[in-house]
Protein backbone atom coordinates (compact mmCIF):
# COMPACT_ATOMS: atom_id res chain seq x y z
CA UNK A 1 0.00 0.00 0.00
CA UNK A 2 1.14 3.73 -0.69
CA UNK A 3 2.10 5.83 1.43
CA UNK A 4 1.45 9.81 1.54
CA UNK A 5 2.35 11.90 4.48
CA UNK A 6 1.54 15.72 4.72
CA UNK A 7 3.60 17.72 7.65
CA UNK A 8 1.54 20.64 8.07
CA UNK A 9 0.04 22.83 11.13
CA UNK A 10 -3.33 23.68 11.62
CA UNK A 11 -3.75 27.36 11.07
CA UNK A 12 -2.23 26.91 7.26
CA UNK A 13 -4.18 27.87 4.56
CA UNK A 14 -1.74 25.94 2.30
CA UNK A 15 -1.85 22.74 4.31
CA UNK A 16 -5.79 22.86 4.33
CA UNK A 17 -5.87 23.27 0.40
CA UNK A 18 -2.86 19.80 -0.14
CA UNK A 19 -5.23 18.02 1.88
CA UNK A 20 -8.16 18.68 -0.07
CA UNK A 21 -6.20 17.37 -2.84
CA UNK A 22 -5.35 14.45 -1.10
CA UNK A 23 -8.59 13.76 -0.40
CA UNK A 24 -10.48 14.09 -3.23
CA UNK A 25 -7.55 11.98 -4.96
CA UNK A 26 -7.58 9.36 -2.31
CA UNK A 27 -11.08 8.83 -2.66
CA UNK A 28 -10.46 7.56 -6.24
CA UNK A 29 -7.28 5.45 -5.93
CA UNK A 30 -6.79 3.92 -2.53
CA UNK A 31 -3.44 5.24 -0.23
CA UNK A 32 -2.63 5.24 3.32
CA UNK A 33 -2.75 8.84 4.42
CA UNK A 34 -1.02 10.11 7.52
CA UNK A 35 -1.07 13.85 8.92
CA UNK A 36 2.13 14.92 11.20
CA UNK A 37 1.09 18.23 12.87
CA UNK A 38 5.03 19.84 13.00
CA UNK A 39 3.38 22.25 16.22
CA UNK A 40 3.56 18.41 17.96
CA UNK A 41 7.69 18.37 17.75
CA UNK A 42 10.13 20.80 18.38
CA UNK A 43 12.49 19.17 16.27
CA UNK A 44 9.88 19.07 13.69
CA UNK A 45 8.80 22.85 13.92
CA UNK A 46 12.30 23.83 13.58
CA UNK A 47 12.95 21.57 10.45
CA UNK A 48 9.15 22.12 8.57
CA UNK A 49 8.61 25.79 9.73
CA UNK A 50 9.06 27.19 6.61
CA UNK A 51 8.33 24.50 4.32
CA UNK A 52 4.80 23.45 4.79
CA UNK A 53 3.08 21.99 3.52
CA UNK A 54 5.49 18.97 2.36
CA UNK A 55 4.24 16.12 1.17
CA UNK A 56 5.87 12.55 1.07
CA UNK A 57 5.08 9.72 -0.72
CA UNK A 58 6.56 6.01 0.50
CA UNK A 59 9.07 8.16 2.49
CA UNK A 60 10.08 10.25 -0.80
CA UNK A 61 9.83 14.16 -0.63
CA UNK A 62 7.00 14.83 -3.25
CA UNK A 63 5.70 18.09 -3.24
CA UNK A 64 6.66 21.26 -1.07
CA UNK A 65 4.12 24.49 -0.68
CA UNK A 66 1.56 23.41 -3.20
CA UNK A 67 0.27 19.74 -4.79
CA UNK A 68 -0.23 20.09 -8.26
CA UNK A 69 -3.19 17.73 -9.13
CA UNK A 70 -1.60 16.21 -12.05
CA UNK A 71 1.83 14.91 -11.10
CA UNK A 72 0.41 13.60 -7.98
CA UNK A 73 -1.76 11.21 -10.23
CA UNK A 74 1.55 10.51 -11.70
CA UNK A 75 3.92 10.15 -8.94
CA UNK A 76 1.05 7.84 -7.42
CA UNK A 77 0.73 5.61 -10.55
CA UNK A 78 4.48 5.26 -10.98
CA UNK A 79 4.53 4.20 -6.93
CA UNK A 80 1.38 1.53 -7.81
CA UNK A 81 3.49 0.05 -10.28
CA UNK A 82 6.56 -0.06 -8.60
CA UNK A 83 4.87 -2.38 -5.84
CA UNK A 84 3.00 -4.76 -8.44
CA UNK A 85 6.55 -4.87 -10.23
CA UNK A 86 7.74 -5.59 -6.21
CA UNK A 87 4.97 -8.17 -5.56
CA UNK A 88 5.28 -10.20 -8.92
CA UNK A 89 9.27 -10.29 -8.75
CA UNK A 90 9.09 -11.50 -4.59
CA UNK A 91 5.90 -14.45 -5.91
CA UNK A 92 8.41 -15.45 -9.08
CA UNK A 93 11.74 -15.86 -6.38
CA UNK A 94 9.37 -17.97 -4.63
CA UNK A 95 8.86 -20.30 -7.66
CA UNK A 96 12.28 -20.61 -8.75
Amino acid sequence: MILVEIYSKKDCSLCKKAKQLIDKINAEMPFSFKEIDIAASEDLLRKYKEDIPTIFINGKKAFKFKVDETEFRKKLRRELIKNSLSRMWNKKEHFT
